[in-house]
């Protein structure tokens, strides 16, 4: 492919992005395999979670400059843990927020748990952004014991189950 080419594949890949936006969030858990924690990350566009955060919570919210970061913090937190269960060999986890950070158009909020039991299998409900968007698409991957699975939950389709 020659460079004119894939110039104007650029551009009409980025036009047709323009026409017809995509939303998707990525969630990532692992569990250590020295602390034996779940570490779990989500990546979701800072301006489709600001809007969630609007709409839950009846008050307008800047995850960029947060007035109160506190409060940002909870908001985020409740909101992620509203949409996001997990259930390690069985059992419920609960979910700790550490925070989150901006990297370019998504913010990566960070959770763990308490120490859990080595992972066999691991259910997940994952309906984040579900009520904002009906194409949301939810991407997730789960690496255990260094193995590594991936699925992609498409709206409404909210559950996956893995197996190590």
């Amino acid at each position: 492919m020659n460079q004119m080419t894939s110039v104007l594949l650029g551009f009409l890949l980025t036009f047709l992005n323009f026409l017809h936006p995509f939303y998707v969030s990525v969630t990532e858990i692992e569990q250590n395999p020295e602390t034996m924690v779940l570490q779990v990350s989500s990546r979701i566009f800072f301006d489709d979670l600001e809007r969630a955060l609007d709409r839950t919570y009846k008050k307008k919210t800047n995850i960029l400059k947060p007035a109160e970061r506190k409060q940002t913090d909870a908001m985020i937190a409740a909101y992620v843990t509203a949409h996001l269960k997990i259930r390690a060999n069985g059992e419920p986890v609960v979910l700790k927020f550490l925070g989150y950070e901006i990297e370019e158009e998504a913010a990566w909020c960070y959770f763990e748990t308490v120490k859990t039991a080595p992972v066999k299998r691991l259910e997940i409900r994952n309906d984040i952004l579900f009520e904002q968007h009906e194409s949301q698409i939810n991407m997730m991957h789960v690496t255990i014991g260094g193995k590594r699975k991936s699925t992609k939950l498409d709206n409404p389709a909210a559950t996956a189950s893995f197996s190590f």
